[in-house]
């Protein structure tokens, strides 16, 4: 009997929700609305209902499912309950316990940085791989650690938080953790923003960005354009960056560090200079891993989350 899984992405405005068979391929893909409101008590609830809409639909019995993944943005304890999940308005909630019982089918959950790591390292840009780091370069810093092909959530669900390692004493102002000098702060799009816009202001240096507002992607089509200024940043950028990851590649010994997140989307330049500064502070046992870009884009997460229920 064939048997099938479903990978659920949980964001703050949709959820993304993927079909899969246990040999991981994709056969549908949908999403539905993330009902926030009244404490996102509505959440699980609609997920419920949305996947025995589908098994319904294709005319299956619950005991062709192997199983449910589920992804949420925040920590994710072992036993699969978290104590808070800021934009979905979660306080504590037993995920695990709640789909199981809405469901009655075995139900497993993780981090969504955490999904998109495993799902790169099984379909994506570390597929063949069975030890990486997983960095999401958007607004935030995301992260996941697998080895031996097995994600490291740690003992409160906070493994691979590698963009609130402290990367700097230059800020002043406090990350949206509470903490002052995260790397989230000068390596993420926003964050390379803020480094760029401290530039700025340090000379009168020549730069298409200034006098205008720029986002990350302006500073990379900057980079790109041969803009010296632009370039400083993201030296600077690939400073924080490189350093940090080499600390996090001597406790985990990773072949391979998977670059994702919408600011990958710049490419391979992004790539040269995270590698420039990883290799001038990496151990030497770890000087050589490699590097590569995401491949499974918004997919990541889905795959990540059928994954941990196989």
């Amino acid at each position: 009997m064939k048997k099938y899984c479903f990978g659920i992405d949980i964001g703050g405005t949709t959820v993304k929700c993927g079909f899969f068979n246990t040999e991981g391929d994709l056969l549908e893909k949908w999403e539905i609305p993330t009902r926030t409101e009244e404490n996102g008590s509505r959440i699980l609830p609609d997920i419920a209902q949305t996947i025995n809409d589908k098994i319904a639909e294709r005319g299956l019995d619950k005991g062709e499912i192997e199983g449910i993944g589920i992804d949420v943005p925040g920590p994710v304890h072992e036993d699969g309950h978290v104590d808070f999940a800021v934009n979905l308005h979660w306080g504590v909630v037993d995920i695990v316990g709640e789909m199981e019982k809405l469901t009655g089918i075995r139900t497993k959950a993780l981090n969504d940085a955490n999904a998109a790591a495993l799902g790169e390292c099984w379909k994506g840009g570390g597929a063949g791989y069975h030890n990486l780091i997983m960095v999401t370069l958007g607004t935030g810093i995301g992260g996941g650690i697998v080895i031996n092909d097995k994600v490291i959530a740690g003992a409160h669900g906070a493994g691979g938080e590698i963009g609130h390692g402290h990367a700097t004493e230059e800020l002043t102002e406090p990350c949206n953790c509470g903490n002052v000098g995260c790397l989230e702060q000068v390596a993420s799009a926003t964050g390379i923003v803020r480094l760029a816009k401290m530039r700025l202001e340090k000379d009168d240096k020549p730069s298409v960005l200034r006098g205008r507002n720029f986002s990350a992607k302006d500073i990379w089509d900057a980079v790109k354009a041969g803009d010296e200024v632009a370039d400083e940043i993201a030296e600077k950028f690939g400073f924080y960056l490189g350093r940090e990851l080499s600390i996090y590649t001597v406790v985990s010994d990773p072949q391979l560090i998977v670059i994702g997140g919408g600011m990958s989307k710049a490419g391979t330049v992004v790539l040269d200079y995270i590698q420039k500064y990883y290799r001038q502070y990496a151990f030497a046992a770890c000087k050589e891993v490699e590097f590569a870009l995401a491949t499974l884009g918004n997919d990541a997460g889905i795959y990540g989350a059928a994954k941990v229920v196989l």
